[in-house]
């Protein structure tokens, strides 16, 4: 008897754990589909006893639990669990393995900027420098407990850097599938792990639907965003390190960079579990900031319809005219009492710029792109703010070419000259 079940987000069937994963469902067998260039429908939650839990652990265990190392507490995770051992650990998977998949434990951290402080969350510091790890940690160790060894993944450039070194790490196969306009350090950082990689023209929805329509022909275990349950289940892992860090006084507002919206709903669902657990009595406000060339969300929000427009930005991460996750984001910003807010590319570079220089995080336009939210709209917002740093600013630096201007060399004497030195 498993302890987890699918729950379907759209039509609320329930379906045992076996059968979803055995039969290698991705949505809901009752009424899911995927559509080119539409959200999903029929996305999969992993639904949890969660009274049989609040048993098995007290919130005074919990917050003893280290930062980044979700195997400590397997209740909550859907794998199967060595649950007679005095050391919960994930049944199949040496803990020689653990330390590998680990993410830093010092990811949380204050800043000033603009005379405004913040609280953040750095994934930038993650094994293959993004908030993506979180979820390619848990589908990887799925792979391998189901016998699975060859995993595939339509990405903008994160998502498939990730499960690339992911898989680099445990010795799986991957094939990542990218839009041929990848920034090319997020090529490199793909190929460099070792993964096939297929550079698809076309943007990157049609990457999504190719990589579904050829990874199921060839029987390929598939990672897409949302497609995939785990790919949710395993960004929720952002909320339970930040209740381990803050407890109680978790912050008030978190802005979150929006383009599939699985980010988000996973932060949602993470606190959404720590409130069933009684944990915690209120959500943080969660506001979903959408760079302008890409605000299907923002859109939706206000015409409770989605209506595709390609996207285009300079936050590639967060590129994506039609998001596959959009009815759980929705409801994710719905149900904390938060909002959506588009920025333009200019404000996003210009608040990279920001962050780099009035505090040393340098990271990528997506990530930059919720203190960019913060700065036009910070008169609705008030407590305890945390920004979330999703993806390093190395990953693309043709953004940082925007704002940074060429240099020229001068001889050693040429520079002696220019200070007056004799």
């Amino acid at each position: 008897m498993s302890h987890y079940l699918y729950r379907c987000f759209s039509c609320q069937k329930e379906y045992a754990a076996l059968d979803i994963e055995k039969n290698r469902h991705y949505l809901c067998p009752s009424c899911g589909r995927w559509e080119a260039r539409r959200p999903l429908r029929g996305v999969l939650w992993i639904i949890y006893d969660y009274h049989q839990i609040h048993r098995q652990i007290t919130v005074q265990d919990f917050k003893r639990f280290p930062i980044g190392q979700p195997w400590y507490y397997p209740h909550l995770w859907p794998l199967h669990w060595n649950s007679q051992k005095n050391d919960p650990a994930w049944e199949g998977i040496s803990a020689a393995v653990y330390p590998r998949l680990a993410l830093p434990d010092n990811l949380l951290g204050q800043i000033q900027v603009e005379g405004n402080n913040f609280f953040y969350l750095d994934d930038t510091r993650n094994p293959t420098f993004s908030y993506k790890d979180r979820a390619s940690i848990l589908v990887a160790a799925k792979a391998m407990q189901l016998g699975i060894t060859k995993i595939a993944a339509a990405s903008t450039g994160n998502a498939g850097s990730s499960l690339a070194g992911i898989c680099a790490r445990l010795g799986l196969q991957c094939s990542i599938w990218v839009p041929e306009t990848i920034p090319e350090n997020k090529r490199l950082q793909i190929q460099a792990y070792g993964a096939d990689i297929h550079l698809v023209k076309g943007d990157y929805d049609q990457v999504f639907d190719v990589c579904l329509e050829i990874s199921e022909q060839m029987n390929w275990y598939n990672r897409n965003t949302a497609y995939n349950p785990l790919t949710v289940e395993g960004k929720k892992s952002a909320a339970y390190d930040l209740f381990i860090a803050f407890g109680a006084q978790i912050p008030d507002v978190i802005l979150v960079p929006v383009g599939d919206g699985v980010i988000i709903s996973g932060i949602y669902k993470g606190f959404w579990e720590l409130k069933q657990l009684g944990w915690i009595e209120k959500f943080p406000r969660l506001i979903a900031v959408q760079a302008a060339g890409s605000d299907a969300l923002v859109r939706y929000l206000s015409e409770n319809e989605f209506t595709y427009s390609p996207a285009k930005t300079i936050a590639d991460s967060i590129c994506a005219g039609a998001p596959r996750n959009l009815m759980m984001a929705a409801q994710a910003v719905k149900e904390t009492g938060g909002f959506a807010i588009r920025v333009s590319d200019q404000e996003i570079l210009q608040a990279q710029q920001m962050l780099a220089r009035q505090s040393g995080n340098l990271v990528e336009p997506a990530a930059a792109a919720t203190l960019a939210g913060y700065l036009k709209a910070q008169v609705k917002l008030s407590g305890k703010i945390l920004l979330l740093f999703t993806g390093l600013g190395l990953k693309d630096i043709s953004s940082l070419h925007s704002w940074n201007k060429p240099l020229g060399a001068r001889s050693a004497a040429e520079w002696k000259e220019y200070y007056r030195i004799k």
